[in-house]
């Protein structure tokens, strides 16, 4: 069958209407995860997960994938009106879509971010329906050595971009991993650090952990922090952007498009990164620089254009490699697995209803994005208005119930309080959660392919660096590690956590 067959294919199986309507709940769930200070897709994500696990892998990944892209668009409705990011990648929204708002141009700018996040938004779905089948087919020269190459490069990459001492990312990652590996042995078949508890026998679940480390730490934080909101209160017209606004805005939203694509595709990369990098090159190439800041329509284009464009370009490694570059596409990857999907280049080949399904829902979703946004926007400024004493009990009730349901397991609902104070610990003491998230998703995958790769070199490590392909990855991650201990060098890019 050629693309034509399956992008048809595709679209045959997005417009089912069990699959529309999870495409709907999905990007409007995000929408709403995006307005909502202190609650990102990966909480959202974590929390929904539970409930779907009655429904095909097809609909609950079309869900699950409609709340990340959605999160991109609703977080600009917070930065534009009340100055508080949504979630991490609109935090540069802020800077100049507030401003815009101060003058009463507060319309112009929400337009132009759903318009710019809808052809970012289009263009990366295109790349990643054109980019992913040849990358798969090249993947399926993989064997077990490479592929523990790829997820160690991952894993190095996300504590080098992560913000803060790189040690301190690494200890996560590696905390991530000694989790991943706990309960039976898939070979021997002992069982490991499962402390004579038999629920653990299978494993520390994902969705209590990624729970507890995102939701339930971010409720802890935002209560301590007592965040003030004040909804600037302005008559909202003029939604669609004039010509002079699309002048303006035009090249910056396909800069950002391409920058955002390329960046999302790389291990921790993703969304964040690409929205700081759009709006320094914006800034750097206009001619009236010294206005960015003061309501520069551009300044909020180009990074709202980034950050969508980067969560299409998550999807690529994921689907055809199975490496999830962030904390999202991590849970993803989970949720994949729990379904009895694996990730990876013969996905396509034994999965092509869902993988071009989940492709053409994205064309879908981020038409119904478009839909929604502008004229719900009236209704999110009130949602904005609900007090976090109502909030945040609910959200915690909420992953309660989740990490209960899951198993109808007390001991679930423990691992979920105990790493939401581990969360808030973490945050108090700046360790990512996100590299511990990765690790341990990877680390069974990395523990198979590792004594796999051992069989294939008769127990020699060397044997990593005598095949081409994955001498490469592990020199370059090697690279990345000691790359912060060389002398002169004080500084190497920073991330946040993608939230």
């Amino acid at each position: 069958m050629d693309i034509l067959g399956y992008v048809i294919l595709g679209f045959q199986t997005a417009l089912q209407p069990a699959n529309l309507f999870f495409c709907f709940i999905g990007v409007l769930t995000g929408t709403l995860v995006g307005v909502l200070p202190g609650v990102g897709p990966v909480a959202a994500m974590s929390l929904l997960l539970p409930t779907t696990f009655h429904v095909p892998p097809v609909s609950a990944i079309i869900m699950l994938a409609g709340i990340y892209y959605g999160a991109m668009y609703g977080g600009s409705t917070t930065s534009i009106l009340v100055n508080i990011p949504g979630e991490a990648a609109s935090v540069v929204t802020c800077l100049d879509g507030y401003q815009m708002a101060r003058r009463g141009r507060a319309g112009p700018a929400l337009g132009i971010s759903a318009f710019g996040s809808f052809i970012a938004g289009t263009l990366s779905i295109l790349g990643l329906m054109l980019v992913a089948p040849p990358l798969a087919r090249m993947a399926l020269k993989f064997g077990p050595p490479e592929y523990f190459s790829l997820m160690t490069l991952g894993l190095v990459i996300l504590t080098f971009l992560a913000s803060g001492p790189m040690w301190k990312a690494l200890v996560m990652a590696c905390l991530g991993l000694f989790i991943g590996c706990m309960g039976m042995d898939s070979i021997t078949a002992t069982f490991r650090f499962t402390f004579g508890l038999l629920e653990l026998s299978d494993g520390v679940g994902l969705v209590p952990v990624a729970m507890g480390l995102f939701g339930v730490s971010e409720v802890l934080i935002n209560v301590e922090k007592s965040i003030k909101r004040s909804v600037f209160e302005t008559k909202i017209h003029n939604l669609l952007p004039s010509k002079k606004d699309w002048s303006e805005s035009l090249w910056p939203i396909l800069r950002g498009t391409g920058l955002g694509f390329f960046l999302g595709v790389l291990p921790g990369g993703g969304s964040l990164i690409a929205s700081f990098v759009s709006y320094a090159i914006e800034k750097k190439i206009s001619k009236t620089p010294e206005k960015f800041g003061s309501g520069m329509i551009a300044g909020v284009a180009g990074p709202e254009s980034a950050n969508n464009a980067g969560s299409g370009g998550a999807f690529i490694p994921l689907m055809t490699l199975g490496i999830p570059g962030n904390a999202v596409t991590a849970i993803l990857l989970g949720a994949l697995i729990i379904y009895g999907v694996q990730p990876g280049p013969k996905m396509i080949i034994d999965h092509p209803n869902l993988f071009w399904g989940v492709i053409a829902s994205m064309y879908l979703g981020n038409a119904m994005l478009l839909l929604l946004n502008l004229p719900l926007i009236g209704i999110w400024v009130k949602i904005l208005k609900v007090p976090y004493p109502i909030l945040f009990p609910l959200i915690l009730l909420f992953c309660l119930i989740g990490s209960y349901s899951l198993n109808n397991s007390v001991l679930e609902m423990g691992i979920m309080v105990l790493f939401g104070v581990l969360g808030y610990l973490f945050k108090k003491f700046n360790y990512e959660g996100a590299p511990l998230i990765l690790a341990m998703v990877l680390g069974p995958m990395m523990e198979h392919n590792f004594r796999a790769s051992l069989g294939l070199f008769d127990g020699r490590l060397l044997g990593f660096f005598e095949r081409p392909i994955s001498a490469v990855i592990m020199g370059i991650a090697i690279i990345l590690l000691v790359f912060p201990l060389v002398p002169g060098i004080k500084k190497r890019p920073q991330i946040g956590e993608e939230d």
